[in-house]
């Protein structure tokens, strides 16, 4: 039964306290038995390799309860395949598929009474990280590594949920090096970005919108998020190789395919925002958000996306294609939802 005691209507995109989280360590070379915790803080070595060279990755994934009372994760497997690239790239130790998903189904388990009832336009959000531990004062990989998920209850990223919101370009800053870790799911991109951001928000926009780290003539990632853009019926998200691979954003390609959509992967060029009819930024957090205007504080040009400051037909039927099969509103033709026994 849910917690009474909550507004779910009206939840923020933060943290709250919820009952247990999980964890798991890595050590003498084999991952050990999942252990549940009340304690919301970690105890780690002064020199543990996360806090001194970096060795920290995470995730993001929520959980619904669907218009049946029935709870859905949607697309675990993916985000345990994204972790473990992520992993990879930056030398730490992978999370087995099997060990990550049965971590994220016991935690909602745990915390079954902070799962936003249906209607209510929330969610409970599901973060794993994983840690580097082992003292280290000169720059090689820990051989030992904590893996935690903890769970709490959401609401929009973006407050107004899904309504358009405004974004900017500027040229100072990067988000990821070319060749460094904009693929991968780590805490120094989004430290990276944070400038970006925090000027955005003091200009009066929602985010940043990044160009490409190498040429500055392509678009790249938007903020916390993966962009897209409608131009004549297709799908266009941009190509390069230091934006993550969000799996919202391959979702609603396929989405997009499934409603007669052309989808369209390539560099997309600062100057085909004058052309393009919608545009959104999108990840598990921030869903589906329609883009009304992108201000180019290089070229000190405005391009109005949504003439009428309303969401555009097709991110409105994208946008609700995904939230209804998330809420078991739509049939979930590609299997992508993992039911919760709760």
């Amino acid at each position: 039964m849910a917690n009474e005691t909550i507004d779910w209507s009206n939840l923020s995109f933060s943290y709250m306290k919820t009952d247990y989280n999980v964890r798991c360590t890595f050590r003498d070379g084999k991952w050990g038995e999942i252990e549940v915790c009340t304690d919301e803080t970690i105890t780690m070595h002064m020199a543990a390799s996360c806090l001194h060279y970096g060795q920290e990755i995470f995730e993001g994934l929520k959980a619904f309860r669907g218009v049946d009372g029935k709870v859905r994760l949607f697309r675990v497997d993916e985000n345990a395949k994204r972790m473990q690239n992520s992993a990879k790239g930056i030398m730490m130790e992978p999370i087995p598929v099997e060990l990550f998903e049965e971590m994220c189904k016991k935690v909602i388990e745990l915390n079954a009474r902070f799962i936003p009832p249906y209607g209510t336009g929330s969610s409970l959000y599901l973060r794993p990280l994983e840690i580097g531990i082992e003292p280290r004062v000169g720059v090689n990989p820990a051989t030992e590594y904590l893996f935690i998920i903890f769970a709490t209850p959401v609401g929009p990223y973006f407050k107004g949920g899904f309504q358009t919101t405004n974004v900017a370009i500027y040229r100072e800053f990067d988000r990821a090096a070319p060749l460094g870790t904009g693929r991968l799911k780590v805490g120094g991109n989004y430290a990276c970005g944070m400038r970006a951001t925090a000027k955005a928000k003091a200009n009066g926009y929602s985010a940043a919108l990044f160009l490409d780290p190498k040429e500055k003539k392509y678009l790249d990632e938007c903020g916390p998020a993966n962009f897209f853009c409608v131009k004549d019926d297709t799908y266009i998200t941009p190509k390069s190789g230091s934006i993550l691979p969000s799996i919202t954003n391959m979702s609603l390609q396929q989405i997009a395919r499934d409603l007669g959509m052309k989808v369209d992967c390539r560099p997309v060029p600062v100057e085909e925002l004058a052309e393009v009819e919608e545009a959104a930024e999108c990840g598990t957090a921030a869903v589906c958000t329609p883009i009304g205007k992108i201000y180019d504080d290089g070229t000190d040009i405005t391009y109005v996306i949504a003439k009428d400051g309303q969401p555009g037909p097709w991110t409105t039927k994208l946008y609700n294609r995904l939230r209804g099969i998330q809420l078991g509103e739509v049939e979930d033709t590609h299997n992508w939802c993992t039911f919760i026994d709760v």
